[in-house]
């Protein structure tokens, strides 16, 4: 699965963000955005990993290259 990376410039941290919105606190950094894009390749790969070691099933990707980011769809009450 291939799962999107979103990159970023945060003035907080003074660095760019790379984050992977389907897989929940995978996230990396650099000082520009390929070094940001290879670490965060890195953290998904060991975050993948990590889940397949404890039996976690793997999240489908909710977020498509040029698809609007829509937020999952809610249960009729």
């Amino acid at each position: 699965m291939t799962y999107p990376i979103v990159i970023f410039w945060s003035d907080e941290d003074q660095a760019f963000i790379a984050d992977t919105p389907d897989l929940r606190y995978c996230s990396a950094h650099g000082e520009t955005p390929e070094e940001a894009l290879r670490e965060a390749r890195v953290a998904q790969a060991l975050w993948l990993e990590v889940a397949c070691d404890d039996g976690r099933p793997l999240p489908e990707p909710r977020f498509r290259r040029g698809s609007p980011r829509r937020p999952p769809a809610r249960a009729a009450t």
